[in-house]
């Protein structure tokens, strides 16, 4: 006789889903154009240029990168405890676009983002979940975009592999050059890409 699993709405991956689909619900705006809001929340960043290294993620329309932005305290256990998430989202957001601004050979003006303000306990769910099920290339294979600048007397860390194959943060040439050339990231890229 077939056992059928009963479903739970409650089950953490249920919850986590409903927080994800309802982010993929929304429409992309401009990342560059996005209006001061306040809160704290998950996003989901797009690319639509002509990078070569990049076609099959603008191809298939899936998000670059997946991250989220909790509120100030909450790294250090205040998740959902009343918090003020202040502009959390907002201006997480626009550090990924000055960083974007920062490059040489992208252009911000081909960057769109889905964001939702999201009750901080449902955050970090909601982007694991996302990554899951995208994979996407700057959380998975080119790390780095998310960084900030290390600060003095840790600029030892080798550079990132998103600040080599896009040049052009002024901290990040502080740090040490990586063992790995452009070319190599990009066909690692590629084999990614075919396996995934």
């Amino acid at each position: 006789m077939k056992r059928e699993t009963p479903y739970n709405p409650l089950d953490k991956n249920n919850l986590g889903a409903s927080v994800a689909e309802a982010l993929l619900e929304r429409d992309k705006v401009a990342i560059e154009d996005i209006e001061q809001f306040v809160g704290a929340g998950i996003y989901a960043i797009y690319y639509s240029g002509d990078f070569t290294p990049y076609n099959h993620v603008t191809a298939n329309e899936i998000p670059i990168y997946v991250g989220k932005a909790v509120s100030p305290g909450a790294r250090k256990g205040n998740f959902g405890l009343n918090t003020d998430p202040g502009q959390a989202l907002y201006k997480r957001l626009k550090e990924h676009a000055e960083s974007i601004r920062q490059t040489s050979n992208i252009e911000i003006n081909d960057f769109l983002c889905r964001y939702l303000v999201v009750d901080d306990i449902w955050i970090p769910l909601g982007e694991a979940l996302l990554i899951a099920k995208f994979s996407p290339i700057w959380n998975k294979i080119i790390d780095g975009f998310g960084n900030h600048d290390p600060g003095k007397g840790r600029y030892q860390q080798l550079r990132s592999r998103w600040d080599t194959l896009h040049p052009g943060r002024s901290w990040a040439h502080k740090c040490q050059e990586r063992g790995e050339t452009v070319e190599q990231i990009v066909s690692e890229l590629s084999a990614y890409l075919e396996n995934t």
